[in-house]
């Protein structure tokens, strides 16, 4: 069956009029969209289905008050209005799962637990493309989205992971953003000075 193409609709929701939000306003999110959001992402590809990412969503005034102090100055205001804060953490013995997500290979789990640097990598680059997957999943269903990094890393952990197996890699506000605050478009890089076909 020929590849369909998304039509511009869709190319616009998700990428082309996309845009980084930095106030929302005040429309919670209910637990349902929440875990229609997961649904969705958690079907973005990983290495081995390794599936590294766990999640905190943050919508209550007491979460947001254990969440906030760890953030920057400047991020603090954009957290307090969102709906929602995601952290994207990732989870240190991801591998304890591979019997489960991949069957196929019967020592998975030990190659990962016997080699802690491969394991950080893997945790590291695949979370990181399932906290993509939740920005790309959040527009698809109707949702605004503001990433952010500025934060302490360990005060979020000590926080809201106090074990010490999952570690914070960045947060995501998830709301009705504001459009009064846009700012302008930054400009994008021009496919020859990024890439090259050979």
């Amino acid at each position: 069956m020929p590849r369909q193409p998304l039509d511009d609709t869709a190319l616009d929701t998700v990428f082309r009029k996309a845009r980084t939000h930095y106030s929302f306003k005040h429309e919670p999110i209910d637990e349902a969209t929440l875990r229609e959001l997961y649904d969705l992402l958690k079907w973005g590809p990983t290495s081995m289905n390794c599936q590294p990412a766990r999640y905190v969503f943050v919508v209550s005034e007491e979460g947001k008050s254990r969440l906030i102090p760890a953030l920057s100055e400047g991020n603090r205001d954009k957290a307090h209005e969102a709906s929602a804060t995601v952290i994207v953490a990732i989870d240190t013995r991801f591998y304890e799962h591979m019997p489960t997500v991949f069957p196929q290979s019967p020592n998975a789990r030990e190659r990962f637990a016997e080699n802690p640097d491969k394991a950080s990598d893997t945790a590291c680059r695949n979370g990181t493309l399932q906290g993509a997957y939740l920005i790309v999943a959040a527009r698809m269903l109707g949702l605004d989205v503001g990433p952010m990094s500025g934060f302490d890393h360990d005060m979020v952990d000590e926080e809201f992971f106090p074990d010490g197996r999952y570690k914070s890699n960045f947060l995501v506000n998830l709301g009705v953003g504001e459009p009064k605050t846009q700012r302008p478009r930054g400009p994008r890089l021009a496919f020859e000075e990024v890439a090259e076909v050979v």
